[in-house]
């Protein structure tokens, strides 16, 4: 079935493998050399998540944010976060008409398809949550009225490293609302002289034509919640789970909602390979970007959260 309606009957069809595959050629040839952390994006936002991208200034981060929401043609804004940010400037304010003689809502930038919240830990907490709470809820509420946010909703944040001056660290409950986390690093040798040697970045964006629309977003979603996981995969990622809550690895374990989402990126990924079933490989794939922002390691482990995923993930056995 050709990717037009906003229905897939079977999600690993020849021609949506080849769509998804042309969506990730087409967003590399602006984020140069990142192939890896492009799939893991394209994987979160196929799986109806969020996602945080923690790096340095200057390293691809808006880039990205802006070639993903062209490639699937979807509306986008920009929010540059800063200490002086309020909710209002974000989700928007109630103002008295004078022909109406009554209050008229007036949408925030918050009310997109793609908002890229640039450097978030630059904003004042009652800000972050406010955003946060748009995320989970998918509408905002304003004197006491609801607004629905327009569909599909991505938030891509950026954040920079927490010894940067001026920033206000998520907490774990917050960082907990995004699916993945990504860092995107200095670029390679070879990738760093295409750069050099190109186009401009924002004019190459200019140029690229959107791959999907946001029907066919919402129908990989769809297709994202079709991809089988057998029991047997399920026993694998319980484990897995497990292993997170029993103390040798991890301050605290994963939760049930956390859980839940490992298991929607897996599926994306697994759509993104072509398949209509998850894979082992799924799981421990995707489980750095999932897992390294949501747990801890204990005390004394001598490892950075995203070493202590890995070597959990090898002491589970594969049965």
């Amino acid at each position: 079935m050709h990717l037009t309606s906003p229905f897939i009957a079977d999600p690993a069809t020849p021609d949506t493998s080849l769509l998804l595959e042309r969506l990730s050629n087409q967003i590399s040839t602006v984020v140069v050399g990142k192939t890896a952390q492009i799939r893991d994006s394209l994987a979160c936002l196929l799986a109806g998540g969020h996602l945080l991208i923690e790096d340095l200034p200057g390293v691809g981060k808006t880039t990205l944010a802006h070639a993903l929401a062209v490639s699937m043609g979807l509306r986008f804004a920009r929010v540059q976060f800063t200490a002086d940010l309020m909710p209002s400037d974000l989700i928007g304010a109630s103002v008295f008409d004078r022909t109406s003689e009554g209050f008229v809502f007036h949408q925030g930038p918050l009310f997109t398809q793609v908002l890229l919240a640039d450097e978030i830990n630059r904003a004042g907490p009652r800000t972050q949550s406010a955003l946060l709470e748009a995320m989970e809820e998918q509408q905002v509420s304003v004197d006491g009225a609801s607004h629905p946010l327009p569909a599909p909703f991505f938030v891509i944040a950026t954040q920079n490293p927490a010894e940067q001056l001026g920033t206000y660290p998520l907490p774990e409950s917050q960082l907990d609302r995004f699916l993945m986390c990504l860092h995107l690093g200095y670029p390679d040798p070879v990738a760093e002289r295409e750069l050099l040697t190109g186009a401009d970045r924002r004019a190459t964006i200019r140029q690229l034509a959107p791959v999907l629309d946001g029907a066919q977003v919402q129908a990989l979603q769809a297709a994202v919640q079709q991809v089988f996981a057998a029991p047997a995969l399920l026993d694998y990622l319980q484990a897995l789970i497990a292993a997170t809550r029993s103390g040798a690895w991890f301050v605290h374990g994963l939760s049930p909602r956390a859980g839940l989402a490992w298991l929607r990126a897996a599926r994306a990924r697994a759509l993104l390979d072509g398949r209509d079933h998850v894979l082992p490989d799924d799981l421990q794939a995707i489980a750095v970007p999932v897992l390294a922002h949501r747990l801890q390691p204990r005390p004394g482990a001598g490892r950075g959260r995203a070493a202590q995923v890995r070597a959990m993930l090898e002491s589970v056995e594969l049965r």
